[in-house]
C-alpha cells in the first residue's frame, strides 16, 4: 500500500486539476493506494470540495483539523492516519509535480529508506530562493545531513523509518535528519518545481527564524537527549570559570593595584556567575530525571535495534 499525504491550507483552485495529475501518476503503479487530504482548517471551499472529492472516490481520505495548526501538525496528522508501507508526502498547493512519483519510488527500491526532493530549478522568487541556498547549507552543516533542498515536501519514506518520530513546530523539513541519525539511508533526486498557478504562497520570511530555532531543538535532540547533563552542566562549568578567574582578578587588584572591591564590577561577575553555574547544575539534575522518567514510564529505548539473529536461543 501507497499513501499519499496532503496538507492543504485555502487551496480551493488547485486540489480538482492535483487529484487528475495525482490520479493519473499513480493509475499504473503496481501496488494499490490512499490519498489522504489533511484540511488543516481552511476558511474557504477547500473543506467543501474535499467532501465531495471523498464521497466519489473511497481511495480518498479526508482528515479535517479544528484549526489552522500549520503543515507540521497537519503532515503528522497524515502519517498517523497513514495505512501504506510507504508514505509519499507533497503540497497542496500544485507546485510540486506527482509525476515525480515514480522516480521516488524506484529509489526506494533500491534500498534507500527516505527519498527527498530537489527543487534544482525553482520557480520561486530570488529572495526566497537566496534564502533557502543559505538555509539548507546552514542545516546541512549542522546536522551532518548533506541535502540541497531542505524545504521541498515532496518526500518518500518507508514506514518503519518514521515510525515514533514526532513532529513540532516546523520540523517536518528535518524528518531526513531524524531518519539519518536512526541509521535510515537517506538519497536525494532532482525533482520538477512549478510555479503557482492558482491561491496565494502562505510561506514567509518569518519562517527563517523559526526554522534556525527548530534546527537548534533538533540538534539538541539529537545530540543530547539522553545526556542533557552534558549541556547545561558544561555551561554550568563555564559559569564557575568565569567566576574563579573573575574573583582572583579582583583579588590580585586588591592586594596589589589597591583597588577596592566596590570599585570594581569583578566581584558582582564572580558571584552572579557561580550562581548561574549552580543553577544549571540543578537543571540539567532536572532534565536528567526527567529524561528517565520518559523513558521508563513509556518503556522505551534508547536505542533502536534494525535486526536480530538467534536471540531465542539466548535463554
Amino acid at each position: 500500500m501507497l499513501s499519499v499525504v496532503i496538507p492543504v491550507y485555502n487551496e480551493a483552485g488547485n486540489l480538482i486539476p492535483l487529484l487528475e495529475e495525482l490520479t493519473d501518476a499513480l493509475i499504473g503503479l503496481p501496488t494499490p493506494y490512499e490519498v489522504i487530504f489533511v484540511d488543516d482548517g481552511s476558511s474557504d471551499e477547500s473543506p467543501q470540495i474535499l467532501a465531495s472529492l471523498g464521497a466519489k472516490n473511497d481511495a480518498i481520505k479526508i482528515v479535517t483539523l479544528k484549526r489552522n495548526l500549520g503543515q507540521t501538525a497537519a503532515m503528522m496528522a497524515g502519517i498517523d492516519h497513514a495505512s501504506g508501507q510507504v508514505i509519499v508526502a507533497l503540497d497542496g498547493d500544485g507546485q510540486n509535480d506527482p509525476a515525480d512519483i515514480p522516480a521516488l519510488l524506484d529509489k526506494l527500491a533500491e534500498g534507500h529508506d527516505v527519498v527527498s526532493g530537489w527543487r534544482r530549478e525553482r520557480r520561486d522568487g530570488w529572495r526566497r530562493v537566496w534564502l533557502s541556498r543559505i538555509a539548507n547549507r546552514l542545516i546541512s552543516r549542522i546536522s551532518g545531513v548533506e541535502l540541497h533542498d531542505y524545504g521541498c515536501s515532496l518526500k518518500a519514506y518507508r514506514r518503519e523509518t518514521i515510525r515514533g518520530v514526532r513532529l513540532y513546530g516546523e520540523m517536518h523539513r528535518f524528518i531526513p535528519i531524524y531518519a539519518s541519525w536512526q541509521g535510515a539511508r537517506v538519497v536525494e533526486i532532482p525533482v520538477n518545481h512549478r510555479p503557482r498557478v492558482q491561491g496565494q504562497s502562505h510561506y514567509g520570511f518569518d519562517r527563517i527564524g523559526k526554522v534556525f530555532l527548530d534546527l537548534l531543538v533538533v540538534q539538541f535532540l539529537g545530540r543530547y537527549e539522553t545526556r542533557p547533563m552534558y549541556v547545561f552542566g558544561g555551561f554550568g562549568l563555564v559559569c564557575w570559570g568565569i567566576g574563579i578567574l573573575a574573583g582572583a582578578f579582583a583579588v590580585y587588584r586588591k592586594f596589589f593595584d589597591a583597588t577596592s572591591f566596590i570599585l570594581t564590577p569583578l566581584p558582582l561577575v564572580s558571584v552572579m556567575s557561580f550562581m548561574t553555574g549552580v543553577l544549571s547544575m540543578l537543571m540539567g539534575l532536572l532534565a536528567e530525571l526527567l529524561v528517565r522518567t520518559y523513558y521508563e514510564s513509556q518503556q522505551k529505548t534508547p536505542y533502536a535495534i534494525k535486526s536480530t539473529l538467534n536471540l531465542e536461543r539466548s535463554g
